[in-house]
């Protein structure tokens, strides 16, 4: 991220600071991947199960779900969560069938005889990391395949740890996975990357997951697509004097039961909220289940800023660039459209993070780190790819052909002069 500039650090005060970045060594992690990823392009599902039974502790011997386990995992799935699975489903589902609708392929005549356009493609194959976590998040699968399926891929894996709890094989087969496989953390990356005996190689690989995981991602990009690099969930709010102490606080204190590591911020231009909302959330952990995760989070990256105006809060949250960023304000609409840099945007005091993270249609695999200043989240764009083509007649040839010439030979291409030339010659 980069740093403030001196004018925004003047009218920005810190209530509550993160603790200093522990600059942790990554160089362990990125080591143990390799071996990983060297072992499963040479050794397959060997490596496969080596890998499960050191890391998972799991003796995994099929390592594809069939057909029988998918239905006993869907026919034990509670009737209320499938119900509510397949309402989450089918909202995600819905949005991305209206983002498809506005990829559209496209042919124009940029001058007499010269024809450009582009055609939108699905991705063949492509395979999604789920996570399995403390928690069985049903949510997960919906985010990565259900989008894959919309955008028309020929073929849409899963891979999730042998550990995951049965019912995340039941929301992999309702979100529409071809196949699933029990294969977690940087294995299953390099599974899919590589292709294995059982586990065929992909075109791209999405989905967040751990450290070992995104340092996988990191390591096969190149010869297979990803999505993205995910570090630890993020939620910042930007509120004026009209905001609500416990009503912020709930959701900060929501966001940071993920992870020990969610970096959460409020960004206010009020002192008097800024102050309401530090005795809001110590209150809150108080009787918080989660509060051994959550107030660890709150306690190491938690973060209060007030501004000395807007002006200052927007473009301090833009040098955030938070994955989640809501807005409390007395004009939420009109804050929202002065904010630039963010993964997705709540606005309004009614839009929480958790609706976007379960149910309501917007996907949650979003960007952290500061990434939201030059990229959004996943969606269904994610899963197609805008292919350009060209053809020619005659008047195309006369009109782009001679630059063509003259450039190509100012350049000492010779070659390229003569591959242009050749065609005004008829």
């Amino acid at each position: 991220m980069s740093a403030l500039s001196s004018t925004l650090r003047d009218q920005i005060h810190p209530l509550k600071a993160p603790r200093p970045d522990d600059g942790r060594d990554t160089n362990e992690i990125a080591a143990t991947v390799k071996e990983v990823l060297d072992a499963v392009r040479t050794r397959g599902d060997e490596a496969v199960r080596h890998y499960s039974k050191l890391f998972d502790k799991s003796e995994v011997t099929a390592i594809e779900v069939s057909a029988e386990e998918r239905a006993a995992a869907l026919a034990a799935l509670d009737p209320q969560t499938r119900a509510d699975t397949e309402f989450a489903i089918e909202r995600v589902r819905a949005f991305a069938q209206a983002q498809l609708a506005t990829i559209l392929p496209l042919e124009v005549e940029a001058l007499p005889g010269l024809h450009l356009g582009h055609r939108v493609i699905p991705i063949e194959r492509v395979g999604a990391y789920v996570p399995g976590g403390r928690y069985p998040l049903l949510s997960a699968p919906i985010m990565t395949l259900v989008p894959a399926k919309v955008a028309g891929c020929d073929e849409v894996i899963a891979c999730l740890p042998p550990t995951a709890h049965p019912a995340m094989i039941a929301g992999c087969h309702l979100s529409g996975a071809d196949r699933i496989f029990r294969v977690g953390g940087a294995q299953a990356i390099a599974a899919m990357a590589f292709g294995t005996e059982t586990i065929p190689a992909v075109d791209k690989v999405v989905g967040p997951g751990n450290a070992y995981v995104n340092e996988a991602k990191r390591q096969v990009f190149g010869p297979v697509g990803i999505d993205q690099l995910a570090g630890p969930s993020e939620i910042f709010i930007v509120a004026d004097e009209t905001g609500d102490a416990e009503m912020i606080a709930t959701d900060l204190l929501a966001q940071a039961e993920h992870d020990v590591r969610t970096r959460v911020g409020l960004i206010t231009t009020s002192r008097a909220l800024a102050e309401a909302t530090l005795v809001e959330v110590e209150k809150q952990l108080k009787t918080l289940s989660t509060a051994p995760v959550a107030g660890k989070a709150w306690e190491d990256f938690g973060e209060i800023v007030v501004c000395d105006s807007e002006e200052a809060m927007i473009a301090y949250s833009d040098h955030i660039a938070a994955e989640h960023l809501q807005v409390h304000t007395a004009d939420p609409h009109a804050t929202a459209a002065k904010l630039r840099n963010y993964g997705s945007l709540f606005i309004g005091t009614l839009a929480s993070v958790v609706y976007s993270d379960k149910c309501c249609g917007t996907n949650h695999t979003l960007p952290t780190m500061g990434a939201g200043r030059y990229t959004g989240g996943l969606w269904v764009g994610s899963f197609v790819k805008i292919c350009t083509h060209q053809w020619l007649d005659a008047r195309g040839v006369a009109a782009v052909a001679p630059p063509a010439v003259r450039q190509s030979a100012s350049e000492g291409l010779e070659g390229h002069r003569r591959a242009a030339a050749f065609r005004l010659q008829g």
